[in-house]
């Protein structure tokens, strides 16, 4: 197929996901058809930094070969066996893997396919939790303003961002939400940040007694949010909101779905900020993308009813912990013991953050906020006021110009108004000083043309 012919065809038949269609009715659809190391390259040989590790998932990098070796070993040996009342040996040994790295009693693994479906198995697994040990009132969930934790129903009902769950309500009943932790607009307190911690976790208190503590099955939190742009935890939040949980027995769930595997420099992030879940939710990294997979990670503690008797968790997905990505995981986690990823994360996170703060001296950076290898450059019009833009100007300068400015200037990255208009870099954990100076270079160009604009 010639270049035109395949962006043709993607147009026609390929309906892509949280697209704008009609944009490529008359123009190219983007088309990346190689990666080496943490760049891409389209179809015109032309060459990206990838500046979102595809989508916080290519940890290791691109064209890791043994990653792609080991999946094809595992094809040939056992391409596919479901883990339905039946075990395969890479499951097994992947599901000790990860309850090694798990915190505290978190033992249990029950893989999905994705991230989406690890969060909607664990307020699935909650409600039934609940129901065993006799407190069946006990179904709602609580999660925080602007977070994003999916598409499923149940995920997109626990999800904080109205413009997304508008097209599909009424969806399921039950989910609540709180403040989250973006301090740069915090509404209280935005001077003292261990006081405006203590201030966003008992908002969960107050919903939880608003709600009765009776109907609250649990708390679904990132460690650093992702929508509205990489709001990391003000200190002592994650603690408090653990005593919260364990106050009202409410489940505190852990989605880590962007954060797990390396993206803050630990396996799990909750360990770098020192608060053990009852359950994690996980995806993305696991397999650096070489292979699609997830899991919720359940303690010990809310597992034992369903090992008693003949209660069963009526729940699975037919490639949940399918042999070639489980495979592919042990692979990837093997990787990232070799070259040491997670501390080349923890050694280079001030670096990147230090290059990324350079841009402060443009008119329109407001903030630059995050940790380890994940930080959001948040927008303004004005920087005294923190004023943001107007619709009209998001849809002419964000998504007229901004986004594909970026990419034409050689830099996939995340142009979104999830929120407030922010700039989002997540690059692969193998990412070296080079690489942050080539994304402050090509944004500090690109905003500044941006700034024009207005």
């Amino acid at each position: 197929m010639t270049q035109k012919d395949l962006s043709r065809t993607a147009y026609d038949h390929l309906w892509m996901h949280f697209t704008r269609m009609s944009s490529y009715e008359n123009s190219p659809v983007p088309t990346i058809v190689r990666g080496e190391g943490t760049h891409v390259f389209d179809d015109k040989g032309k060459r990206y930094l990838d500046g979102l590790a595809g989508l916080f998932v290519v940890q290791a990098g691109h064209g890791r070969v043994e990653l792609a070796e080991t999946a094809l070993k595992q094809a040939q040996e056992l391409a596919f066996f479901p883990v339905w009342s039946y075990a395969h040996p890479k499951a097994i040994e992947l599901a000790e893997r990860l309850a090694g790295y798990a915190p505290g009693d978190l033992n249990k693994v029950f893989f999905t396919t994705g991230g989406g479906e690890a969060v909607e198995t664990a307020w699935k697994l909650a409600k039934q939790y609940f129901k065993l040990v006799g407190k069946p009132a006990k179904h709602k969930v609580i999660s925080r303003s602007l977070a994003y934790h999916g598409t499923p129903q149940g995920a997109l009902s626990i999800t904080g961002l109205p413009a997304l769950k508008a097209p599909f309500e009424p969806l399921v009943p039950g989910a609540h939400k709180v403040a989250n932790t973006n301090i740069y607009r915090a509404p209280i307190h935005g001077e003292d940040p261990e006081a405006f911690g203590r201030w966003a976790a008992d908002q969960i208190e107050q919903q939880i007694l608003f709600e009765g503590p009776d109907t609250v099955a649990a708390v679904f939190v990132e460690p650093v949010q992702n929508a509205g742009g990489c709001f990391p935890p003000p200190p002592g939040y994650f603690q408090r909101v653990r005593e919260i949980c364990d106050q009202y027995d409410v489940l505190l769930v852990s989605d880590e779905v962007i954060c797990a595997f390396g993206r803050l420099g630990t396996m799990f992030a909750c360990d770098k900020f020192g608060y053990v879940p009852d359950i994690i939710t996980c995806a993305k990294g696991m397999t650096s993308g070489y292979s699609p997979i997830g899991a919720t990670i359940v303690s010990d503690r809310i597992a034992e009813p369903f090992y008693r008797g003949d209660n069963v968790f009526l729940h699975g997905y037919t490639f949940g912990g399918h042999p070639v990505s489980a495979a592919v995981g042990l692979a990837n986690l093997d990787l990232f013991e070799r070259e040491g990823l997670n501390q080349h994360v923890l050694d280079n996170e001030g670096a990147f953050l230090r290059t990324l703060q350079k841009l402060h001296d443009l008119p329109i950076v407001g903030d630059v906020r995050g940790n380890g290898f994940f930080y959001g450059i948040e927008l303004v019009k004005d920087k005294n006021t923190k004023e943001s833009f107007d619709a009209d100007e998001i849809e002419r300068v964000l998504y007229g110009f901004l986004s594909k400015a970026l990419f034409e200037n050689g830099l996939y990255c995340r142009a979104d108004d999830r929120g407030d208009p922010v700039i989002q870099l997540a690059p692969p954990l193998i990412a070296n000083q080079e690489t942050f100076d080539e994304i402050e270079q090509i944004l500090r160009a690109t905003l500044t043309e941006a700034w024009a604009k207005l």
